[in-house]
């Protein structure tokens, strides 16, 4: 059950149908795209923060919020440059985040609505600022890849964890997954 970056972020480009031109588009937003990405960061990790569980994880260890917060505006810029074009270096670097988020314990239970405010603060800004809808639909579309890569980390870091304790086989496993799902 070992992903492969690249191949899991081509899947997600056909799902969320991010085209060439939404990539252009976002390209040449780009020094917008970090212009507002500070902006972005106090969004997200205020509305982290008034969470009493996350609040405790972001602060377990001195420096974390400013290493967070660092990699939080790197993470909102690169959506808009691609790095590679959306290649296989933004493909690894988004797997290693999800991972990143598995190994802190900042569960999808917590980033999924924190990423629903960062959507809608953003979308503001394109109202205010009179950015064309069209940015906010790209925008959105690579948010939603980038989501899929961190909820992707849980499940294969949890399925992997669970074969090699079990000794059981994918097929095994998969069977039982969706077995326990149709007795829910």
């Amino acid at each position: 059950m070992s992903l492969d970056p690249q191949e899991f972020m081509t899947k997600m480009e056909k799902r969320v149908n991010l085209t060439s031109e939404d990539k252009a588009l976002l390209k040449s937003h780009a020094d917008w795209g970090k212009e507002i990405a500070s902006e972005m960061a106090d969004h997200f990790y205020t509305y982290l923060g008034n969470d009493e569980e996350m609040d405790a994880i972001m602060k377990e260890k001195e420096g974390r919020m400013e290493r967070l917060r660092v990699t939080f505006v790197q993470w909102f810029y690169e959506m808009f440059t691609g790095m590679d074009d959306w290649g296989k270096a933004y493909a690894e670097r988004r797997w290693r985040i999800g991972l990143v988020h598995v190994k802190i314990g900042i569960a999808p239970q917590h980033v999924v609505p924190a990423m629903a405010i960062v959507v809608q603060a953003f979308t503001n800004r394109i109202k205010t600022d009179s950015k064309d809808e069209a940015l906010r639909d790209a925008l959105s579309r690579i948010c939603m890849i980038d989501l899929a890569f961190i909820e992707q980390a849980y499940v294969e870091v949890s399925s992997a964890a669970v074969l090699k304790e079990t000794g059981w086989t994918e097929g095994l496993f998969r069977r039982l997954i969706s077995t326990g799902a149709s007795s829910m």
